[in-house]
């Protein structure tokens, strides 16, 4: 089988996932797993091996990154619940005032979506985006606009969020959190800048809709939690992991060290995160819940891993079926891509079917990891921490771009944010755009000088 029709092989691959999730609605764990066993029977992976090639895939994940996905899901859900989301909307909001409108709500919806999915991140805190719009006099649909921005690039960008933090996973950098997570706050800062403009320019040719008016959680559940105890649980499992990186950097020996080790590995950090996240549930007399948010949590988190599992499959059939052999053929012209092509494939993928999350992943599971001298890293030359995390960083851009129709959180803030539908492509896809495409300049910047 030739190089090139290898490669259209693989095209059509793709391209059969993609509408059998986005326009036949097949799940995209069935549609990716599915189309993984065809890839193994078209490109020839012996009949006896494809059983152990599937379940390798699939093991990798539950035995990985799996309870990281749990752990920073079931944190983000009790945040969300006892208003420690809104109380960390507050203190931001006190924090830079009403000077600066539009700053607030983008580093609003920058710190609550890093727990909390951004779709129920924008329910949550839109009513204060409204609130502050009255009291400032500033367009509501900048602010909305701004919240929204916020929301997104962390989003796709920054662990525990499942998307980035699952694809540093099967990307072998389940050790190397810290560094996505630093790398993640740098871009997802810098890809705002350009949308924080955009949003107060854009909002004088839009006129807002009205909102129906909802129970303001802002006032409810926001004077009951202090913005301290909720961005606790945040913090710890950041600190945690840094330590540890500074005792395996440093090389440090003895009891101490390697309990900070122990501490600072991502699970055992986010456990200890949870137990930080307890208080909020005993000051809101919530406890009796906690049994009730652990079990939707899961129901959250569990899709999310079988996606990415079944992603992970997919990962270990292009490795099983000799595709990378073929990369490494044509490896002088796609290393000119170097980390465009992650965020080609990616953008391709959130723009057909919608999910951040499933391009996110799916995306991973093609690279493979980068430690796999048989993996599509290895053939593309990305074989260190730092590269693999800047294709993270890629594939994240990828998948902000862009957010039009067919993505939940498009309607979320059209509807919540007071945007009509019809000025929908000319500010939220047009403004995703452009953090997508200034994300990836830098991304691909940075990584032509490490």
């Amino acid at each position: 089988m030739t190089a090139i029709v290898t490669l259209l092989i693989f095209a059509v691959a793709i391209a059969v996932m993609v509408v059998a999730t986005a326009r036949l609605k097949v799940h995209p764990f069935l549609a990716i797993l599915g189309v993984s066993l065809l890839l193994a029977l078209v490109l020839g992976v012996p009949l006896a091996d494809i059983p152990n090639v599937l379940g390798k895939g699939f093991a990798s994940v539950c035995g990985g990154i799996g309870l990281v996905i749990i752990f920073g899901t079931l944190i983000g859900s009790v945040l969300e619940r006892t208003g420690g989301a809104v109380a960390m909307a507050h203190g931001i909001e006190r924090l830079v005032g009403r000077r600066h409108p539009r700053l607030a709500m983008m580093l609003i919806g920058w710190v609550v979506s890093i727990p909390v999915f951004c779709d129920s991140g924008f329910v949550l805190v839109s009513p204060i985006s409204r609130s502050l719009a009255r009291r400032t006099g500033q367009s509501p649909v900048a602010l909305a606009l701004a919240l929204a921005a916020g929301l997104f690039a962390s989003h796709v960008f920054i662990p525990p969020t499942p998307g980035p933090v699952a694809a540093a996973g099967i990307m072998g950098l389940e050790n190397e959190l810290l560094l996505v997570i630093a790398l993640g706050a740098v871009f997802s800062l810098l890809c705002l800048v350009p949308a924080y403009f955009f949003a107060g320019r854009i909002a004088r040719r839009v006129q807002p809709v009205e909102v129906e008016a909802t129970q303001d959680s802002s006032q409810e559940d926001g004077t009951r939690v202090g913005a301290g105890w909720a961005f606790l649980p945040i913090l710890v499992p950041v600190v945690l992991m840094a330590l540890g990186s500074v005792v395996s950097l440093l090389k440090l020996e003895g009891a101490g060290a390697a309990l900070i080790t122990f501490l600072g590995k991502p699970t055992i950090a986010l456990i200890i995160a949870l137990l930080c996240s307890i208080p909020l549930l005993v000051k809101r007399r919530m406890m009796g819940q906690f049994s009730d948010i652990t079990q939707k949590s899961l129901m959250t988190a569990g899709p999310i891993i079988f996606i990415t599992a079944a992603g992970s499959v997919l990962g270990q059939v292009i490795v099983a079926s000799g595709f990378v052999e073929v990369v490494k053929e044509l490896c002088g012209s796609l290393s000119v891509l170097g980390v465009v092509f992650p965020f080609l494939v990616a953008a391709i993928l959130k723009s057909a079917q919608g999910s951040s999350t499933v391009a996110i992943t799916t995306t991973a599971s093609i690279m493979g990891v980068f430690s796999d001298a048989g993996s599509m890293m290895s053939a593309l030359g990305f074989t260190t921490p730092l590269s693999a995390a800047l294709v993270v960083m890629a594939i994240g851009a990828g998948a902000m771009t862009v957010s039009h129709a067919n993505d939940s959180y498009f309607w979320v803030v059209m509807g919540f944010g007071g945007i009509n539908a019809r000025d929908g492509y000319r500010t939220m896809t047009l403004m995703t755009l452009i953090m997508g495409l200034t994300a990836i300049t830098l991304i691909a910047l940075t990584a032509a000088f490490v």
